[in-house]
C-alpha cells in the first residue's frame, strides 16, 4: 500500500514539474484508466435499465419492447462474435454518439449528455461486456 502511495505522489510531483517548466496543464485521473467507481457503476446500471433495455432488452438480446417496432432490429449484445469484433472505444463511441457515430443505424439513439461523464460511459461499456454469452 505504501509503494502505491509513493507512485501516485511522485506522479503528481512530475506533473507539477512539467506544468511549471512548460506551462502545460496536466490532469491526473482520480481512478486508474478503465476503473469505474461504485457510484458511476450504479448510474450506468440505472441508465441501462431506463434507456438501453427499452430496445436491447434487459438481457441485451435486442428483444426490448421498443425494439420490436424497429428496422433494423437492435443488436444482440450477447453475441460472442460481435463482442470479439468491437473495442471498448467503439462501444463508448456508440453510447455517446449513437449509431450514426460509427456508420450504423440512426435509430440507435445518441446520449450526448453522457459525453461529460466518461466514467459512467465506461460503466455502461462494462454492462455491455458483461452480457457476452448470456
Amino acid at each position: 500500500m505504501r509503494m502505491r502511495t509513493v507512485r501516485v505522489l511522485s506522479g503528481r510531483v512530475v506533473a507539477g514539474l512539467v506544468t511549471a517548466a512548460f506551462g502545460l496543464s496536466i490532469s491526473l485521473p482520480s481512478l486508474a484508466a478503465g476503473q469505474v467507481s461504485e457510484a458511476a457503476m450504479k448510474e450506468a446500471k440505472e441508465i441501462w435499465q431506463t434507456r438501453c433495455a427499452t430496445c436491447h432488452g434487459t438481457g441485451g438480446k435486442g428483444d426490448g419492447p421498443a425494439g420490436a417496432a424497429l428496422n433494423p432490429k437492435p443488436r444482440d449484445l450477447t453475441s460472442e462474435e460481435w463482442q470479439k469484433s468491437v473495442t471498448d472505444d467503439y462501444i463508448e463511441k456508440i453510447i455517446v454518439g449513437g449509431g450514426q457515430a460509427v456508420g450504423k443505424s440512426p435509430l440507435m439513439a445518441a446520449n450526448p449528455d453522457l459525453a461529460g461523464k466518461p466514467e459512467v460511459v465506461r460503466g455502461l461499456t462494462r454492462v455491455v461486456r458483461d452480457l457476452k454469452g448470456k
